[in-house]
């Protein structure tokens, strides 16, 4: 494929946008070339500036669980920006919005709305702090909860040791906080919470990682977590930005029968706009401004178009019985597609999935975590990549990012995936 207005108006970006996106993974740093450029899209489809069509497995990093420019979400935001695109009052709409999704998930009953995944993490974050009225906070290794500073931290040597800042600007102070631990461990995080009693806040987890592939939870291993937090006054954070309204109506609480105490959204509960939310039982919930002390604002939260594009896609997920078993099925089938198109040709690989998010790990080994993530090969990666994207295939330039699939998707587009996979697997 030709990549000739992509490439240009990458170079004119350049010049005016650091790095010429506005965030680092769409740069193909990590698999080399130039980006393309989106014009449009619609249903499972993505159209660059330069006309070429891709299958499109990335889906806005998620939200777009129904498909580019779905129709009712698109004339909701159409109508209501007639009326006016913001306000910074209340309105009735972010009442509706806001019942439906206490209605949905299990074990909230209040929820407020910000602008992105980020501030909902980090907000939760403070939020869990002001209530416990302790300092730390664990995170897990290759778990992304936003740029926050409390996010940004590598590993320390050990369980009594505190992270390190991973970003200029992130100070030692912010780091002090924030323990480090290994996913799908619970050993691990038992050591780090006997190492620092009584001084943790909350554990933050996505409770399927989609940051360093798709990455279930192994069995026990979140209701471990459930327990430790209760025996230990901690309060335990799920942070399903990707994984609200996607693996189940009511989230990977509603999939996996477990409780968090305060749960955050993003992607799906916008419909595609800027949209952030975090929830939690009243208890909680009520220690924030203007009824408790911990102060949380926005100018743009409860944005008109954005409530109306996330209340037409939360009620439309909620009306379609069948929608997750679709997804599911889709997804699966894919999987079997692209396992046997590697193994006919001796492609070494392991497939993780679960509902709707799939990723495909060049490596020998099971991918449970981090450190298993990082082992797979980078370079077949980067060949599978361009060669998908080549053949009209668009997946994530990242090898520790998952796919996510859309209901638009037919087994015809399926199929097209399947078959690029083939053929590109004689060359890997």
């Amino acid at each position: 494929m030709l990549y000739k207005r992509s490439s240009a108006l990458f170079k004119a970006a350049k010049d005016v946008i650091p790095g010429g996106v506005n965030s680092p993974v769409r740069a193909f740093s990590a698999v080399g070339g130039t980006p393309i450029f989106a014009k449009s899209a619609k249903g499972a489809y993505v159209y660059d500036e330069d006309g070429n069509r891709f299958i499109d497995y990335i889906n806005s990093w998620g939200p777009m669980l129904l498909g580019h420019a779905f129709p009712p979400v698109v004339d909701a935001v159409v109508e209501k920006a007639k009326a006016g695109t913001s306000f910074g009052m209340p309105t009735a709409l972010e009442t509706e919005i806001a019942e439906l999704a206490v209605s949905m998930v299990p074990n909230i009953d209040k929820i407020r709305f910000v602008n992105s995944g980020t501030e909902a993490c980090m907000s939760a974050v403070r939020l869990a702090r002001g209530f416990t009225k302790k300092d730390k906070i664990i995170k897990f290794a290759g778990c992304y909860h936003g740029h926050s500073d409390s996010f940004l931290i590598a590993a320390g040597s050990g369980a009594v040791t505190l992270g390190t800042p991973n970003s200029p600007g992130v100070t030692e102070g912010t780091a002090k906080d924030t323990l480090l631990a290994k996913y799908n461990d619970l050993s691990n995080v038992k050591e780090l919470v006997e190492a620092n009693i009584n001084e943790i806040a909350a554990i933050i987890i996505e409770p399927v990682a989609g940051n360093m592939g798709c990455i279930p939870p192994v069995d026990g291993f979140l209701e471990g977590l459930r327990a430790i937090c209760d025996a230990n006054d901690i309060l335990l954070i799920f942070d399903e930005v990707m994984t609200g309204f996607r693996l189940a109506k009511g989230g990977v609480q509603e999939l996996k029968n477990v409780d968090a105490d305060i749960v955050c959204f993003g992607k799906v509960v916008g419909g595609g706009l800027p949209v952030g939310a975090f929830a939690a039982r009243d208890e909680i919930m009520n220690h924030l401004a203007p009824l408790g002390p911990v102060y949380q604002a926005g100018t743009l939260s409860g944005n008109p178009l954005a409530m109306a594009a996330g209340l037409a896609m939360l009620k439309s997920i909620d009306a379609d019985k069948g929608l997750m078993n679709r997804l599911d099925e889709k997804t699966k089938y894919l999987h079997n597609g692209i396992a046997d198109a590697l193994n006919k040709n001796k492609v070494t690989h392991t497939i993780n999935r679960i509902g709707s998010m799939i990723s495909v790990h060049f490596s020998e080994d099971a991918v449970v975590d981090f450190d298993s993530s990082a082992k797979g090969n980078n370079e077949t990666f980067k060949k599978f990549f361009h060669g998908m994207l080549d053949k009209g295939i668009y997946i994530a330039p990242s090898a520790f990012e998952t796919w996510f699939i859309t209901d638009a998707l037919t087994y015809l587009d399926l199929n097209e995936t399947i078959a690029a996979v083939e053929a590109i697997a004689k060359d890997l």
